[in-house]
């Protein structure tokens, strides 16, 4: 469940597979109960849940999604579908779903369960670039800090005191200075008027030099919040995907290069490598999820 999208996907234990995906109304920004904005969004997602998964009976069900969560499952915050704060989601889903269990927990710690499944890497770092940044640490095959203990802010890590305002109110996230839109700002202004996401890409494949450095700057910060969470926890690998970053190839290899740069003399960093999912990665989480992992 995203901001602006949703992905369903069903699996059998046939290993047969139905997906589809819906895009969500607008967000109005007022309360859920007045304007009906999560009513509405409810019974869409049930309708598209009757039409996906009857007459299945399901045995699991895993969510992914980027809102912030309470002990109870209410939603407290939620920038992208502001009207949902207040609801109580688990319980709204338990509603959706009959009797199967029902599992939520963060997208971006997901999305790294799932790369890390899939690249058979118990121990990883991945960082998700896209409208924003999230991610997720894996140690020992289970996300940190673990599955209804709290998300892994990666796209919250401060990699610059003085750097630009980020959507959560503070300055200098690494969400603010490397995310698609901050990459884009920085583009417009090297140029000196507005960069579309389609010029901006053309522009760093043709190596314009007002593009490649706008992306490069994004690249020395998503690298300076990999070199401070290596320090701390040591994973193995570092993958780097979302949308923006799968679009931006030679970003990976910028962040790449950075990390190098930041080693210290016999402390060497984990190599930084592409993600293999692409932005299907949250939901194959999810499917995890849904499947009992992690135990």
């Amino acid at each position: 469940m995203g901001g602006t999208k949703v992905a369903l996907r069903l699996e059998h234990d046939d290993l047969s597979i139905r997906e589809s995906t819906f895009r969500w109304a607008e967000p109005d920004g007022t309360d859920a109960i007045t304007s009906g904005g999560a009513t509405r969004d409810l019974e869409l997602l049930a309708r598209h849940i009757r039409e996906l998964c009857e007459p299945e009976r399901l045995t699991g069900v895993g969510v992914a999604l980027p809102a912030t969560l309470d002990a109870t499952g209410t939603v407290t915050a939620w920038p992208g579908r502001p009207g949902w704060a207040g609801v109580e989601l688990r319980g709204a889903l338990s509603a959706l779903f009959g009797e199967a269990e029902v599992r939520c927990a963060d997208d971006g710690d997901l999305a790294a369960l799932a790369e890390a499944h899939e690249a058979g890497c118990p121990d990883l770092l991945y960082l998700g670039v896209g409208t924003g940044i999230g991610g997720g640490i894996v140690l020992n095959g289970k996300p940190v800090p673990g599955v209804g203990r709290g998300s892994c802010e990666v796209g919250h890590l401060i990699v610059d005191r003085d750097g630009p305002l980020c959507d959560c109110g503070r300055r200098g996230c690494v969400q603010a200075a490397a995310s698609g839109p901050a990459t884009l700002r920085r583009a417009a202004r090297r140029r000196g008027e507005e960069v579309a996401f389609t010029a901006l890409r053309e522009a760093v494949r043709d190596g314009k030099q007002w593009a490649v450095a706008a992306l490069r700057e994004s690249g020395r910060a998503l690298a300076t919040a990999v070199a401070g969470v290596c320090e701390l926890v040591r994973p193995s690998l570092v993958l780097i995907g979302g949308g923006f970053a799968a679009a931006m190839p030679e970003l990976v290899a910028m962040v790449a290069e950075r990390t190098t740069a930041l080693e210290r003399p016999g402390h060497p960093l984990p190599p930084v490598r592409a993600a293999t999912l692409g932005g299907l990665s949250s939901l194959h989480g999810a499917v995890l999820l849904a499947r009992g992992l992690p135990d």
